[in-house]
């Protein structure tokens, strides 16, 4: 196996009526919240599918099956720490990861620095090895209709010394 492994995860979640958003363990205010088995959080869920796709350790869906009936309203941040500990486990860190949202509304600018620092957190790599960008989808297809919230993460991995 190489000393160096890249994964690619993604999420995306419908909007539905509600009082918050949630992103990268950021609470939001907004008018709409993402329907979801767990808490929702597409950032987290796309940053633990880019870490487990980096040793082709299966997908959150296996790990967390949305049949269990104890993952109901699950705090996205869990499934990020089981992700990295597996990465670990296997011999590998995280070196640096870059994080994409794609929604219409509301505008996350002011939130980024929460979303990049609970992620440095969650992942145990330096600020600088965190990357969070957003933008829309000029009122194209459900995102730009505002109907739903996405997120791509891509995350670099390497061997552990």
């Amino acid at each position: 196996m190489s000393d160096y492994r890249i994964g690619y995860g993604e999420d995306i979640h419908r909007l539905i009526e509600g009082d918050h958003l949630l992103l990268a363990g950021v609470r939001i205010p907004f008018g709409k919240t993402a329907l979801a088995h767990s808490d929702g959080d597409v950032v987290y869920h796309a940053v633990a599918d880019a870490l487990l796709g980096s040793l082709a350790l299966g997908d959150i869906g296996e790990l967390f099956p949305p049949s269990d009936k104890k993952t109901v309203g699950l705090d996205s941040a869990l499934i990020v720490k089981k992700a990295v500990n597996l990465v670990g486990e296997n011999g590998y860190r995280v070196t640096n990861i870059d994080v994409v949202i794609q929604l219409e509304r509301p505008n996350v600018a002011s939130y980024k620095a929460a979303m990049r620092s609970n992620l440095a957190n969650l992942l145990g790599v330096s600020l600088g090895a965190v990357s969070v960008k957003a933008g829309t989808n000029e009122g194209l297809d459900a995102i730009g209709k505002g109907e739903a919230v996405k997120a791509v993460a891509v995350v670099l991995v390497e061997k552990a010394q």
